[in-house]
């Protein structure tokens, strides 16, 4: 099964390592990497490190798409970006591992120019013709309007392709109307759209429901170190990841993306795709960089992940006001 991803606004992940990082002071950095980053280029990299066919696409700075380039060379990803003027921005993450925190300083992106965005939908038209997967995933780039998200969606939708949609804010509130196959809020992105009404796993998964009830198929709550929500309208499971070292948070949700995509498509119950997503999830915090371990690992990983049937009367939910989305 071929799987594309849609990144609209990558960037170059510039990791700076500070141990017990302080603010307002001179910090030592002790190393420094830098990385191809952006979340769709994030799943596509753990997708095609499990061995699965991926396509990765959106647009990329003309001036600095080496690293790039040469990320989906090492990877196996075909590479369908489409070049736009200037340099892809970069993101900037100071990771204190001593402390297991991470700082995020990102930077905007490149405003494309409208023939850009008129050459990427023909590529994803393209693509849509044996490309069964798509994955859209990150901010908008400035001067592209919100509506873009929904009418990509139903467009993607319109030739009968799975759509999972990872962004936040008014582009989550747009885009839950056409229908996403599968959605990942975390938590603040579920209070920042109204839908999460309370504390604990009661509120979570009525507002996992609630987003059932919209026409989404598979809804994924992550809840950090508290794990993930898994919900299709009839299931309702937690994920509950063992305690492990964490080296970076950057990329995790991503990760989880690639593993419950990974598990839809080898046909896996949801209990057995929760375990995955969460053991791709657990990998990428103990990894800096999108990058898996052997399958071995992840399978071992897998089987530590305890998942539990969330209590059934939360299955009863108020249906949402569409109108206060």
């Amino acid at each position: 099964m071929n799987i594309a991803t849609i990144t609209l606004n990558p960037a170059i992940d510039q990791t700076v390592f500070v141990d017990h990082f302080q603010l307002n002071t001179v910090n030592r950095a002790r190393a420094m990497q830098r990385d191809a980053g952006g979340k769709g280029v994030n799943v596509a990299s753990f997708l095609a490190d499990y061995g699965l066919s991926v396509t990765a696409t959106g647009l990329l700075g003309a001036e600095n798409p080496h690293i790039f380039e040469r990320h989906f060379a090492a990877k196996g990803i075909t590479d369908r970006f489409v070049r736009v003027p200037g340099a892809t921005r970069i993101g900037v993450k100071i990771v204190d591992e001593a402390n297991q925190q991470t700082t995020d300083i990102n930077l905007p992106g490149l405003p494309p120019p409208p023939a850009a965005l008129n050459t990427l939908i023909d590529v994803i038209d393209e693509l849509a013709v044996n490309h069964e997967w798509f994955v859209l995933a990150g901010k908008l780039p400035p001067g592209v309007p919100i509506e873009f998200i929904p009418n990509l969606v139903a467009r993607l939708r319109s030739f009968n392709c799975n759509v999972t949609l990872d962004v936040s804010g008014p582009a989550l509130i747009a885009g839950l109307q056409a229908q996403p196959s599968l959605v990942k809020p975390n938590l603040d992105e579920l209070r920042q759209i109204d839908l999460l009404d309370g504390e604990g796993l009661e509120a979570v998964g009525n507002a996992a429901r609630r987003i059932n009830q919209m026409g989404v198929e598979l809804v994924i709550v992550s809840m950090g170190a508290q794990g993930a929500i898994f919900s299709d309208g009839t299931q309702l499971l937690h994920a509950i990841p063992p305690s492990v070292t964490v080296r970076s948070t950057v990329g995790a949700g991503d990760a989880m993306i690639a593993g419950t995509i990974a598990g839809l498509v080898e046909g896996l119950s949801l209990t057995e795709i929760a375990r995955r997503a969460t053991a791709f999830s657990l990998a990428a915090l103990g990894s800096i960089g999108a990058h898996l371990p052997p399958r071995a690992e992840l399978i071992a990983l897998a089987a530590k992940v305890t998942v539990t049937v969330v209590d059934p009367a939360v299955t009863t939910v108020t249906p949402v006001d569409q109108e206060k989305l």
